[in-house]
C-alpha cells in the first residue's frame, strides 16, 4: 500500500500560530496568472499555511491588505509578489481576483465571507469559520445565492501528510469500515497571544476552535455525512489570569452510519515538547487500526508524519514525511476553476463548523 510520492513537508515550530509546511516538490495546477488570489486579515498566523498550500499549488498572490501595516510587511517578506492593498474594498473591487484567503479575528470571520462573496469571489478562511450558529445560517444562505465557494481551512487534515496517507489507506480498503475516530489535538498556548485570543465573544470556545479540526477529520476518515453530539465538556484547568479561555475541552459524537467519535482537545502542552503539541489520531476499522502520530514521536523522533497500521496481513510503519504532499490546494483551485467539489463539499466543510459549534453549546463547564 503505497502513495505517490510529492514532496517534503517542513515540520516543527514552537507555536500552532506559525506552523505552515512547505512542499518540497509543489506541483502547480495552473500557470502563473490563471488563478489570483489575495489574502486580507491576518489575523492568525494560519493565513502563511493557507497562502503557501495555494501558491504552490499554482495560484498568484496579487494583494495583501490588513489595517497594521505591520502585518502586512511581514507577510511580504515571505510573498513579496503580493502588493498592500489600499484597502479591503480595493481587493473586492479587483475583478481579476478569484478567491480570498483570510485568518480574521474568528467572530469576524463569517462578515467577511460574506462581503467576499457579494463581490464575486470565492472565500477561503482559517478555521473555526463560526463561533455562532447564526453566522453559519447566513454563510449558508450566501453560499446557494452567489454559487461562491466558503471553504474552510481544517489544516490538521488539509496540511498533515500522515492525516492523508491515512486517507488513502482508508479508502484503498485497509482497514476495512471505519466505525471509531479518536483524536487528541493538544496545543501549546506560548507567549504573544493577542488580547482577542482570550475572550470566548471573539475566539468562541476551545470546541468552536480547535475543536473543529477534530470533528472534521472524524466525518471525513468514517465517511459521515451528520453525526449527533452525545456529549462535550469544557474547563480551564491552568489559566485563572484568563478566566474566558477554555484551556481543556472534549466531546463524543455518533455519525449517521453509527461510527463513533471521542476527542481531546487543549492548551497544555508542557515546554519540553519539541513541537507546539503531540497531536494524534486513532482511526479503528473492521479490520485493522491506523495511528498518526502527527508532528513528533515523542523522544524518539522530533520529525512528523508517522503512520502506524495494523490489520490481517500484519503491522507496518510508514513515514510519509516528504512523500504525500497536500492535494487539497490543487483540488481547490480546480474546483473553483471548474465548478467541482472534489477538495471537499461545501456541506461537509460546513457540516463540521455546526457540529463543533452544537458541541460547545451544550458543552457542561467542569472547571
Amino acid at each position: 500500500m503505497t502513495s505517490e510520492i510529492r514532496g517534503k513537508a517542513l515540520f516543527g515550530a514552537s507555536s500552532g500560530q506559525t506552523y505552515a509546511p512547505a512542499s518540497a516538490k509543489p506541483e502547480p495546477v495552473c500557470g502563473p496568472g490563471e488563478f489570483v488570489i489575495a489574502a486580507v486579515a491576518l489575523d492568525h498566523g494560519h493565513i502563511y499555511g493557507q497562502c503557501r498550500g495555494l501558491v504552490e499549488a499554482g495560484a498568484t498572490i496579487k494583494w495583501v491588505y490588513d489595517p497594521d501595516p505591520a502585518k502586512v510587511e511581514a507577510f511580504r517578506k515571505v510573498f513579496p509578489e503580493a502588493k498592500a492593498a489600499p484597502s479591503e474594498a480595493a481587493v473586492l473591487e479587483d475583478d481579476e481576483v478569484r478567491l480570498v484567503a483570510a485568518a480574521a479575528i474568528p467572530s469576524e470571520r463569517w462578515a467577511l465571507g460574506l462581503r467576499v462573496l457579494a463581490s464575486g469571489k470565492h472565500y477561503f478562511t482559517d478555521k473555526t469559520p463560526f463561533t455562532e450558529l447564526s453566522q453559519l445560517e447566513a454563510a449558508r444562505k450566501a453560499v446557494a445565492e452567489t454559487g461562491f465557494k466558503y471553504m474552510v481551512y481544517y489544516s490538521e487534515r488539509l496540511h498533515v501528510e500522515s492525516a492523508v496517507y491515512a486517507g488513502q489507506l482508508i479508502k484503498q480498503g485497509a482497514i476495512g469500515k471505519v466505525v471509531q475516530v479518536l483524536g487528541t489535538g493538544p496545543h501549546r498556548l506560548g507567549t504573544g497571544r493577542p488580547d482577542w485570543f482570550f475572550r470566548k465573544k471573539h475566539y468562541g470556545g476551545i470546541l468552536c476552535d480547535i475543536g473543529s479540526h477534530q470533528i472534521e477529520q472524524f466525518l471525513y476518515f468514517a465517511d459521515c455525512k451528520d453525526a449527533r453530539v452525545l456529549h462535550s465538556k469544557v474547563g480551564n484547568y491552568r489559566n485563572p489570569d484568563y478566566p474566558e479561555l477554555e484551556d481543556f475541552g472534549d466531546a463524543t459524537l455518533v455519525g449517521d452510519n453509527g461510527a463513533t467519535n471521542y476527542f481531546r482537545v487543549d492548551w497544555l502542552t508542557p515546554d519540553g515538547l519539541g513541537t507546539w503539541g503531540d497531536g494524534r489520531t486513532f482511526i479503528l476499522g473492521t479490520d485493522g487500526y491506523i495511528e498518526l502520530r502527527k508532528y513528533i514521536d515523542i523522544a524518539r523522533s522530533r520529525d512528523g508524519g508517522h503512520v502506524y497500521l495494523v490489520n490481517h496481513e500484519g503491522e507496518a510503519y510508514f513515514d510519509v514525511a516528504g512523500k504525500v504532499g497536500y492535494p487539497f490546494f490543487g483540488e481547490l483551485i480546480l474546483d473553483c476553476l471548474n465548478g467541482t467539489e472534489n477538495a471537499m463539499t461545501q456541506e461537509h466543510a460546513f457540516k463540521a463548523a455546526e457540529l463543533c459549534l452544537i458541541a460547545q453549546r451544550d458543552a457542561v463547564r467542569i472547571r
